[in-house]
């Protein structure tokens, strides 16, 4: 049984990934900005889970998230960095700045504040796996969706670097989850999305994958198999 921090997890990929790891017999400790979603997931998985409602572009409220999250000497076996945001589709010149700021805020300065936090435990140990999801738009591009472009092409440069910094047995992956009918999918991409699969028929592939991520897989962009976009 591992224990698992995720980020995200009170809808879309990160509450279908969540419900599958815990299926799975494994222990979550996961944040997530909605209250609501946080208190159903209390409801629903009492402890050993934790759940709790964090904003992971706050530095601090991610510290003290952590502090609960972990009791002394307690190293996760994995961290997901799932929390994301995607922009309302616009050219980039009509994108307000406090929107773009907003995503620069969550999806890559969030990354850096949860690994911050969780890291040092798993560096110490020298052991587990941190996966930071990216995505297709971090690996190409579209128009209207420069700003969500610019944060997963950030998180797969920062996590192949933070590769280069583990000690052997660890590993970094920039994941891309593959395309998958979400909220986020629908808000950019509304008259295609669903013709995708939905969040919980990719968690059933996605969480075993996940799990058999280790040092081999370090710092390789990877995508979930079955998930690739087929245009």
């Amino acid at each position: 049984m591992k224990k698992i921090i995720i980020t995200g997890v009170t809808r879309g990929l990160g509450r279908a990934l969540t419900e599958e790891l815990i299926r799975l017999g494994h222990t979550v400790a996961g944040c997530g900005r909605g209250a609501e979603g946080i208190m159903d997931l209390r409801l629903a998985h009492g402890a050993p889970h934790s759940f709790e409602v964090v904003d992971v572009a706050n530095p601090t409220k991610v510290s003290i998230w952590a502090a609960k999250a972990l009791a002394p000497g307690d190293t996760p076996d994995l961290l997901i960095n799932n929390a994301a945001l995607m922009n309302d589709p616009a050219p980039l010149w009509k994108i307000s700045a406090d929107e773009f700021g907003r995503l620069m805020d969550v999806n890559l300065k969030g990354v850096a504040n949860v690994i911050r936090e969780f890291a040092p435990a798993m560096v110490a140990a020298k052991r587990g796996v941190i996966v930071n999801l990216s995505s297709g738009w971090g690996r190409g591009v579209s128009p209207e969706v420069a700003p969500y472009c610019a944060t997963k092409w950030a998180i797969e440069g920062l996590t192949k670097a933070l590769a280069e910094e583990l000690p052997k047995g660890m590993a970094a992956v920039p994941l891309s989850p593959g395309v998958i009918n979400t909220d986020m999918l629908r808000q950019c991409w509304a008259d295609g999305a669903a013709s995708y699969p939905k969040a919980e028929a990719w968690a059933k592939a996605a969480a075993p994958f996940i799990l058999a991520l280790g040092a081999k897989d370090n710092g390789q962009s990877l995508t979930v198999p079955g998930f690739d976009y087929q245009g």
